[in-house]
């Protein structure tokens, strides 16, 4: 069987992986659109502090691939798609037969239309290649600007503050992280990443970028404030990557439909990670679509095959402070239970509904975060020991906690 995998991020090599382990006679053809070797996207923030260097990242070197059995592509990005003879076609016109094709194409970082967003010095933050182009730009840089407030944003403002730039987070909801968030953690986060040179303007939108000819000086925001920079990085979100699919006719909406088994329309194709719609979601994090690939491998194998949606958490540690959140953040019918200790950096807040814990956000000490996940995914009732719900497991009682 010819197995072809397009997209050598963390989802698309595990594919190949499982694939190839499940299948030892196939032949497994894994294509990267970057020049890099498959490496761990979530580490890229270690990489813009200078914590670590590009080749700690990697994953899969090449002796670990051929040890797999994956024939590994990089820099060979596909432009086309010719589903009648199960083809496909790179840029450099390279055409590769399947049997079998696992698209895992990602998501490409929106680029805000502004005016002057051409210009040298602005950036987006994605990937290896992003990464370490700002690294080069903050050489000799003073102020950096980044645009957006969510996990990528505050991931690249820390880098930039901890390589010693002085940075702005202009963001366009009242607090960082909304999604992730309720207005109390978010307002804690800000303050404590602002004793460590970063700064907020929220709620901003940004509305230019200034400078000479060709060059950067300042960011404009819309009530005309000039917040000078010498790069701006933005990071307002990511849309799933689907021209391939669509011009072949897959019809994706806000990524590619698949069934449980990740298969397509097309019972040759499969897809997964950022770029598929399952149940009418697309996943942001690296857990679901880790498990999305071992999905795909198995019904590639042949096996039985069924990804289950989670309530995966968010997790973030900026500057050794940690903040988790999972489930239903501040939804407005459910009951909330807050437990806020300012002086101590200390925040909880949890959310239930018909008696039963349906979110909660940690801040500062998130060593209960698996408890309170575990809550979230059984459904489990809360009622015979809800008086001591927000202090954490130490402090519920055996018996009240095995009633439930």
């Amino acid at each position: 069987m010819r197995v072809l995998v397009i997209g050598a991020g963390p989802a698309g090599t595990r594919c190949a992986e499982r694939v190839a382990q499940r299948l030892p006679g196939a032949a497994v053809t894994l294509l990267g659109a970057e020049a890099a070797l498959p490496y761990d996207r979530v580490a890229l923030g270690r990489l813009l502090s200078g914590e670590v260097e590009a080749a700690a990242l990697i994953t899969h070197d090449a002796a670990r691939l051929r040890a797999l059995g994956i024939r590994f592509r990089p820099a060979a990005p596909v432009v086309a798609l010719d589903r009648a003879t199960r083809a496909a076609v790179t840029a450099a016109g390279e055409r590769h037969a399947y049997d079998r094709l696992v698209l895992a194409t990602g998501s490409r970082a929106v680029r805000l239309p502004l005016p002057g967003a051409e210009r040298a010095g602005v950036f987006v933050y994605r990937s290896m290649g992003d990464v370490l182009a700002i690294r080069r730009a903050a050489i000799g840089a003073r102020r950096a600007i980044v645009v957006g407030g969510g996990l990528l944003g505050l991931e690249a403002a820390a880098g930039l503050a901890a390589i010693g730039l002085a940075v702005t987070v202009v963001h366009a909801v009242g607090w960082p992280m909304e999604r992730q968030l309720d207005e109390g953690a978010g307002a804690m986060l800000a303050r404590a990443l602002g004793a460590r040179r970063i700064r907020f303007a929220m709620p901003a939108a940004a509305a230019a970028l200034e400078g000479p000819p060709g060059g950067l000086a300042a960011l404009r925001l819309a009530d005309g404030t000039r917040l000078a920079a010498d790069l701006v990085v933005m990071a307002v979100g990511v849309r799933a990557e689907t021209a391939l699919a669509a011009e072949a006719g897959l019809a994706p909406g806000r990524g590619i439909p698949v069934d449980d088994a990740m298969r397509s329309a097309d019972p040759s194709i499969l897809a997964i990670g950022e770029c598929a719609e399952h149940r009418g979601t697309v996943c942001g994090l690296v857990a679901p679509a880790l498990a999305m690939a071992e999905a795909a491998a198995a019904a590639v194998a042949g096996a039985a095959a069924t990804y289950a949606p989670r309530p995966d958490p968010a997790a973030l540690k900026v500057s050794g402070t940690a903040v988790w959140s999972a489930g239903e953040v501040a939804p407005p019918d459910a009951e909330a239970i807050t437990l806020r200790d300012e002086a101590g950096g200390r925040y909880r807040r949890l959310w239930l509904r018909d008696g039963r814990l349906v979110g909660a956000v940690l801040f500062g000490d998130t060593a209960d975060a698996p408890f309170y996940l575990e809550l979230i995914g059984s459904g489990r009732a809360v009622a015979p020991f809800r008086r001591d719900l927000a202090f954490g497991p130490a402090y519920i009682p055996a018996a009240a906690r095995d009633a439930a």
